[in-house]
């Protein structure tokens, strides 16, 4: 069963969102370096609480919001079975160094998510 992971917070203005979470919830900010694009990774709060840590990035589409990336242990298994269901796949496989592979996909009611296949822990 796949359990959502990480969430991304879709904003227009990236550094303005991360002073708001910052100063309204608490949460810590470190921008990832590479990519391309601005991205900030989000601690919401220690390992061993209850929760997940998350991002801020900028708005790639008009309405984008938030996106849950549930993790999945065979990314190609999980993609045909989104097609199976009346889902669709959004773009290509991405591959996130030292994190693994992640892949964005729409459920039938038009709701974006991601599904990641993380390497294997060493």
């Amino acid at each position: 069963m796949a359990r959502v992971i990480h969430f991304e917070i879709s904003a227009d203005d990236p550094k303005r969102a991360v002073r708001f979470y910052e100063q309204a919830l608490g949460w810590k900010f470190e921008e990832y370096p590479g990519g391309g694009m601005e991205y900030w990774l989000a601690n919401t709060g220690p390992d061993d609480a209850p929760g997940i840590h998350g991002a801020v990035q900028g708005r790639s589409a008009p309405g984008e919001s938030t996106v849950n990336t549930v993790g999945v242990e065979k990314l190609e298994a999980s993609m045909d079975a989104v097609r199976k269901a009346g889902g669709t796949i959004v773009g290509e496989i991405m591959e996130i160094p030292d994190i693994g592979r992640v892949v964005y996909a729409t459920d039938t009611e038009g709701n974006r998510f991601g599904m990641l296949e993380a390497l294997p822990r060493t």
